[in-house]
């Protein structure tokens, strides 16, 4: 499929799918490198791009990320500037990251409506609507990555996003967007409370309480969910000869973690694969997915489906807990916000405050540093907390 680009206003298209014009393919760009000592074959600027997306396609999450911001700037560059994206200079970028932040004409890049359409859709579109300022951010950070490396490779002379002014994200002290122990138990007491009656209703029950084991014994991120196997649970001996499960994880970055699958994960692991009249326990190499859809077709449930169960869950909880009256609004409208990261950060929120060693907990979730993963010490805040209220004491009259 090509992409008529003859037109004043050549339409919209994934990249795969466009044809660009040669003045506005990159091949003679400004900013382009000619001498000769390139390391990449690219010929024009979708070449280029395409090999820097190259490194990236073992992790679907990541590509995908790579690809929209890339192919995002590269629309906009050649069909609403009229510059080939090896021509950008400082000031384009600046002006590209304002149009991030309302992209118009929205009739033009934004989808209607919030149905997502498949990439060879006609009315596919690359935005869905203004991006929020971590977006933002986080576009002009892949993007000043992939600058960058066609800078290395020899494609580009420079790179025009190294000018701006790089602000230094603070981390926060604590985690704030995770669930606390009473709030957490009203989302296991919701499902515990799903009806049973027919084989569907169970399979529903089984479903959701196997994703929230996951999501909370093993500390996983949702992509984690739908990119794993089954096989990634295995048995090994310890120097007492007591047998142990683990689950070797393929997580972000393509980095493989062993995370422990305690007792209760084991637990709810033989009864979900109960649920789908599978053996107890799964086999080296068993490649049934980790969360399988309901109805019995065994397939992997993508990120998106996944994600949507899981607000699905929290949303009925939150109405469970509406239901007892207005002075539980405030956990109701928590719950509502909640995602399966919360999860992940109230895994590792739970490992801090039962005073797992920070190494551990740093290796479970896989976690760069010790300094990532001291933010989910809540515990210690609270004490610190108890103890100011009884030594600070202003005593007014």
């Amino acid at each position: 499929m090509k992409i008529d680009s003859s037109s004043t206003l050549p339409a919209i298209a994934p990249i795969e799918f466009l044809a660009i014009p040669a003045a506005l393919d990159g091949h003679t760009g400004l900013n382009r490198n000619l001498s000769g000592r390139a390391q990449i074959a690219a010929k024009n600027d979708i070449e280029a791009i395409a090999a820097w997306l190259d490194r990236y396609a073992a992790t679907k999450t990541t590509f995908e990320s790579y690809r929209k911001e890339a192919e995002r700037l590269l629309l906009w560059s050649t069909l609403q500037l009229g510059k080939p994206v090896s021509s950008l200079a400082h000031e384009d970028l600046l002006a590209y990251e304002r149009f991030l932040a309302d992209p118009q004409p929205a009739a033009r890049w934004v989808l209607p409506g919030k149905q997502k359409l498949k990439r060879d859709h006609p009315g596919w579109r690359p935005f869905a609507g203004p991006l929020a300022p971590t977006s933002q951010r986080q576009a002009m950070v892949i993007l000043n990555a992939m600058f960058s490396w066609l800078v290395s490779a020899g494609y580009l002379m420079g790179n025009p996003l190294s000018l701006s002014r790089q602000r230094a994200r603070k981390s926060s002290p604590k985690v704030a967007r995770y669930l606390p122990p009473s709030v957490w138990q009203e989302v296991k007491a919701s499902v515990e409370g799903m009806p049973r009656e027919t084989a569907r209703h169970r399979e529903h029950y089984s479903r959701d309480r196997w994703i929230l084991s996951l999501l909370f014994l093993g500390g996983l991120r949702i992509s984690e969910l739908a990119e794993n196997t089954m096989g990634v649970f295995y048995a090994r001996r310890d120097r007492e000869s007591k047998e142990r499960w683990w689950m070797s994880v393929t997580g972000k970055g393509n980095k493989v973690r062993e995370v422990p699958a305690t007792d209760e994960l084991m637990v709810e692991l033989t009864r979900y694969r109960k649920t789908y009249e599978l053996s107890p326990l799964p086999v080296t190499g068993d490649g049934t997915p980790l969360v399988l859809p309901i109805g019995g077709k065994v397939r992997a449930l993508t990120r998106m489906a996944l994600h949507d169960v899981v607000k699905s869950i929290f949303a009925e909880a939150a109405q469970h807990v509406r239901r007892r009256g207005p002075e539980h609004e405030a956990v109701a409208s928590l719950l509502e916000q909640a995602s399966a990261h919360w999860l992940r950060h109230t895994s590792g929120s739970s490992m801090a405050d039962g005073e797992l060693d920070l190494r551990f907990l740093r290796d479970n979730l896989g976690h760069e540093s010790l300094t990532t993963s001291s933010i989910y010490l809540h515990s210690e805040d609270d004490e610190r907390h108890k103890q100011t209220e009884k030594a600070l004491r202003i005593s007014w009259m």
